[in-house]
């Protein structure tokens, strides 16, 4: 497959089908994928298909790199819809996440104020209280729940290390509202599994689990590039669209990519 690994610390600007125009911040090794997830739909690969031998930025070099990015975008009248922390593997966790959380924000008030501070993360980290407090400073904090099937996620997303859903549910609660989910809708097989969570069975548990968490906007979507596994296929847009008026129904509010 062709794997996408993105600069580090600073990538773009790139246009998101989600977000618009995007400058990324790449919190893990340009040259590697680091992940508390193995998804098996991932641009970037599976984790053990490029162990990076550089470390992972550190607040300084973010810090740097990012005002220069932003100073170069404004001398050339570029003005970006978002800053998003993205790129290979999750962004909350770099141990220094809640202080470059800190310099974004800053760094975003003093060149594009009103650019949106974005994170793409998979959920993993909510349950600690540095992390949890810095994403709510964020203007989108966007986190994945692909499935509440514990089985369904061990196959599609392989977290690595222990993955406690009901903590992260919870979590999820607790940010009140000021919480993006995102979740991707896929069908195909793996090693003979069916994936298919487009069917009810996947997606009724996980509306009532939304309808718990009340999040501000449901981002569905399915995959765009090529996938790490090559039976996986996309979601077809009747699927989505159903989903998205079952959950119009229920009282969220969606967005769909297809």
């Amino acid at each position: 497959m062709a794997t996408v690994l993105y600069d580090s610390p600073v990538f773009g600007p790139v246009h998101s089908r989600r977000l618009g125009v995007s400058l990324g911040i790449n919190l893990m090794p340009a040259d590697g994928k680091i992940c508390t997830f193995d998804c098996i739909y991932c641009e970037c690969g599976r984790n053990g298909s490029h162990h990076p031998r550089h470390h992972r930025p550190s607040r300084a070099e973010v810090y740097e790199a990012l005002r220069s990015a932003l100073m170069r975008m404004k001398a050339e009248g570029l003005f970006p819809d978002v800053l998003t922390f993205a790129g290979n593997g999750e962004p909350t966790a770099n141990p220094e996440f809640p202080g470059i959380v800190d310099d974004v924000l800053a760094l975003r008030d003093e060149f594009f104020p009103r650019a949106r501070v974005s994170v793409l993360s998979n959920g993993t980290r909510v349950t600690d209280p540095a992390v949890f407090s810095a994403l709510l400073r964020l203007d989108n904090n966007i986190q994945k729940l692909d499935t509440v099937d514990m089985d369904y996620i061990r196959l599609i997303d392989n977290p690595v290390g222990h993955y406690d859903l009901d903590a992260v549910i919870k979590a999820l609660c607790d940010f009140n509202g000021h919480v993006i989910i995102q979740t991707m809708f896929l069908t195909g097989t793996l090693d003979g599994h069916d994936m298919d969570n487009t069917t009810d069975r996947y997606v009724l548990p996980w509306m009532e689990a939304l309808k718990r968490i009340s999040p501000s906007m449901v981002m569905i979507y399915t995959i765009d590039r090529e996938t790490p596994v090559s039976t996986l296929r996309k979601a077809s847009r009747e699927s989505l669209d159903r989903i998205r008026d079952l959950l119009v129904r229920n009282g969220l509010k969606v967005s769909v990519s297809y």
